[in-house]
């Protein structure tokens, strides 16, 4: 089948397509080609192992030789890696039975199936280069920061390219709530992980990961890209709240103040990297009730027991200070338990004299559901001024109350003391 003339230049510039590939090393790329060229050889021969395929990256073309020994006339077994002596002498006139002749092949006149066959192989195995050049990329780098232009924005999730045109995927579960995203628009992220199912990798981006957080620490204070101040702890609530536990070696370095910047000069750029959430950092401690203490603040603390085994702790504080503690939302508390391990209890400090004449909720069984009292003293609640001075959204989180029914035993526990 006789091949046109555009064909052949077709399948020529295709090839010089694939040999411009990006991050493919030219070594590779030569074998690869070398590959897919005798792969369609041996297709149509039968065999490729009598062939030499030179391949010329650089200017983008090839060349093909089959090598066939000389045989006697009549004597040809094998046509592709024979010869008859007629055959060879109308090459050249000087061959002789036993030689080896090399004759270059124009590969144009396979035909089109032939062609078509080359260029899907190539496609399909720089496609794979290109594949394994992305995850070789970006597998080691998990955990570092990266910049991607938006290219498209879609309901589940963001696609960004890198400077190489490579795909990353900021899904909307690691996105910043409240986070708006426009095509164009360059925007920064950690590398959360790489996959690569059937040799398919995807780099998965992440605004939402305590490491995000803190490589932006690592940008900015220079003490913590030094070594001079370590990240201990990182607690978010992405685009509301963070809290940072710190610590430094050298006594001479003040971590909080380091961190912070001069009138929060360091942290102001990442507060608005990350939709203004707000960053509070505190002195990282080993111990466990001054860790508590520090991690609840603003809220001053009267006085912390703690449960090591079970990782519990139970805070006391004044009236003023409960509402600090928990935080709008009970946000604080939160980050406070997220931060150091432990579920935080807090409770008002509760005078002897208020002691005294407290009241167990057994006693209240005429008028609250024995149910919702067993639920509140399986969170350790047993009387009245317990459950008063508890915080009124640990009661329906710990006990698993509604609101209203939380509220109609506070009702009827203030209407005791009131009369």
């Amino acid at each position: 089948m006789a091949i046109k003339k555009e064909e052949s230049i077709s399948m020529l510039d295709a090839f010089k397509d694939f040999t411009q590939d990006k991050n493919i090393d030219r070594t590779t790329l030569v074998s690869v080609l070398e590959e897919s060229f005798r792969n369609v050889i041996a297709k149509i021969f039968g065999s490729d192992e009598n062939f030499d395929v030179i391949v010329n990256p650089d200017k983008g073309d090839f060349e093909i030789y089959r090598n066939r020994m000389v045989v006697a006339d009549g004597e040809v077994e094998d046509e592709n890696k024979q010869i008859s002596l007629s055959d060879a002498q109308k090459i050249e006139d000087d061959y002789e039975v036993g030689e080896e002749v090399s004759e270059r092949v124009d590969f144009a006149k396979f035909g089109r199936r032939a062609i078509l066959n080359l260029r899907q192989t190539l496609a399909s195995k720089v496609l794979e280069l290109v594949h394994d050049s992305l995850y070789n990329k970006y597998k080691d780098r998990v955990g570092q920061v990266v910049s991607g232009e938006v290219y498209q924005v879609w309901k589940r999730e963001v696609l960004l390219v890198d400077d190489e045109n490579n795909e990353l995927i900021l899904p909307k579960s690691e996105q910043i709530p409240n986070d708006q995203y426009h095509k164009g628009e360059t925007v920064r992220a950690v590398i959360h992980r790489v996959d690569n199912e059937n040799n398919n990798p995807k780099i998965i981006l992440s605004r939402t990961s305590p490491v995000f957080l803190e490589r932006l620490l690592e940008a900015e204070v220079p003490e913590i890209a030094d070594g001079l101040i370590t990240i201990k702890r990182i607690a978010r609530m992405p685009g509301e709240r963070a809290k940072i536990a710190v610590e430094s070696y050298d006594e001479r370095i003040d971590p909080v103040g380091a961190c912070v910047g001069v009138k929060g000069s360091r942290v102001h750029g990442i507060v608005r990297e990350l939709n203004n959430e707000n960053i509070d950092v505190i002195n990282y401690t080993a111990n466990t009730k001054l860790f508590v203490q520090r991690a609840l603040s603003p809220a001053k603390v009267s006085s912390i027991s703690i449960d090591e085994e079970n990782h519990k702790a139970e805070v006391y504080l004044q009236p003023e200070e409960v509402s600090l503690a928990i935080g709008r939302g009970g946000l604080n508390i939160k980050l406070a338990s997220m931060l150091t391990g432990y579920t935080i209890d807090v409770f008002r400090e509760v005078s002897e004299e208020d002691a005294d004449e407290d009241i167990y909720l057994d006693e209240f069984s005429d008028e609250i559901d024995q149910w919702v009292i067993d639920s509140i003293k399986a969170i350790g609640l047993d009387t009245a001024k317990q459950v008063l001075n508890a915080p009124r959204e640990m009661l329906v989180e710990k006990a698993d109350l509604e609101e209203e029914t939380v509220d109609q035993v506070l009702n009827v526990l203030k209407a005791e003391f009131e009369s």
